[in-house]
């Protein structure tokens, strides 16, 4: 079926063969009766007029108006000044116009519709990257004993790592974690375990009751595709031992600085929130460190990095960075070129997962050499 079932060609024609059909027919009467001397000049002229006036009515009805009325509609638009919707049941060629009009038209309101939601939704994300913003540590603290540097780069406004450091009870816990994905989601759940560890961090006596305890939390609030990795340390402020507690997070890696080498420790453990009770799964155990040690916690936002050909940085390449950089630097200068050897691995490949990196070196004296002077968390490369 054509969408044009009526033509104004064929519509003018027609009536212009009536019109025509008419007139001949007038004026056939006017001749008849000029020659029969019965009808007068001005008669004949006045019919004349009147049939044009006739002709003028018919094609401003038909097609003058009509078109007039699409092409102010079109105008307006056209000047940026208010438009409605035209109304016809025309299907000849006007009505086309007035239907691709209307279209266009709906489709701009679409448009500034999508771009209000755009905005609304552009305007909540900067308020829960705030709220992200400040719930996060903004510095690394001091920590009597060790240096502690602490990164984050966030791959989009709302982060997925969850980090931080918390001191109760002459106990320092240090802990990182990954939810599963990114953005807005992730970030909620990372903001909801973070508030979480602060309050069993003051409830509980180690990092393992910690662990389980929010992780019957989680378990009961979050949908059951979501879930967390997360190692966390504790460093007894008195002793100056350090013990960690894995669930299902990354490696954990340990610079020897009497041999040189980098051990990759597994956190071992299960994910938070893929059990009810992880208490026979999760298990706290101790790390010995000597003077001059290191302990690096990461996300795999950092081992999964990938540059333009597509290669990850890897385990071994991070490693590689810990042993080459340990023997000559602090805690902070760590932090500062493995994040570096990252960026510049990346080049110009985007970022597709958020990067934590936590660099401590055991120094029982803080030299003042080796301070930290950088406590900010923010990615340093």
């Amino acid at each position: 079926m054509k969408f044009i079932d009526k033509s104004i060609t064929r519509k003018f024609i027609l009536n212009l063969v009536i019109l025509g059909v008419v007139v001949s027919g007038i004026m056939g009467y006017f001749w008849i009766s000029k020659s029969q001397q019965t009808v007068s000049m001005p008669i004949v002229f006045g019919g004349a007029i009147a049939i044009l006036i006739l002709v003028g009515i018919l094609v401003y009805i038909n097609f003058s108006k009509p078109l007039s009325l699409v092409l102010f509609q079109v105008q307006a638009l056209l000047t940026g000044k208010p438009y409605k919707k035209i109304y016809t049941d025309r299907i000849d060629e006007i009505g086309v116009l007035a239907y691709f009009f209307n279209q266009v038209t709906k489709g701009f309101k679409q448009v500034s519709s999508d771009l209000e939601d755009r905005e609304r939704m552009i305007s909540e994300l900067s308020v829960a990257a705030q709220l992200q913003r400040d719930i996060l540590p903004l510095e690394s603290p001091f920590v009597d004993g060790l240096q502690i540097v602490l990164k984050n780069k966030p791959a989009t406004e709302v982060g997925g790592d969850s980090f931080d450091i918390y001191t109760a009870k002459d106990k320092t816990y240090i802990y990182v974690g990954d939810v599963t994905g990114h953005g807005v989601s992730a970030g909620l759940m990372m903001t909801m375990v973070n508030a979480l560890v602060g309050v069993f961090a003051d409830m509980c006596s180690n990092a393992f009751e910690i662990i389980v305890n929010v992780n019957k939390y989680i378990k009961k609030h979050v949908k059951k595709a979501m879930f967390m990795t997360m190692v966390m340390l504790c460093f007894d402020n008195k002793t100056k031992k350090m013990t960690f507690v894995g669930a299902g997070h990354e490696h954990i890696l340990i610079y020897r600085h009497g041999t040189g080498e980098v051990q990759a420790i597994l956190s071992g453990g299960i994910a938070l929130g893929m059990v009810p009770d992880n208490s026979n799964v999760v298990k706290e155990r101790e790390i010995i460190l000597e003077d001059g040690d290191f302990v690096i916690l990461y996300t795999d936002g950092i081992t999964e990095a990938r540059n333009s050909a597509e290669e990850l940085y890897g385990l071994e390449r991070l490693q590689a960075a810990v042993k080459e950089y340990a023997s000559q630097y602090s805690a902070e200068g760590v932090n500062y070129h493995i994040a570096k050897d990252v960026t510049a691995f990346m080049g110009s490949h985007k970022q597709d997962d958020d990067m934590t990196l936590i660099v401590m070196k055991r120094d029982s004296k803080n030299t003042a050499t080796e301070a930290v002077k950088d406590h900010s968390t923010t990615w340093a490369g």
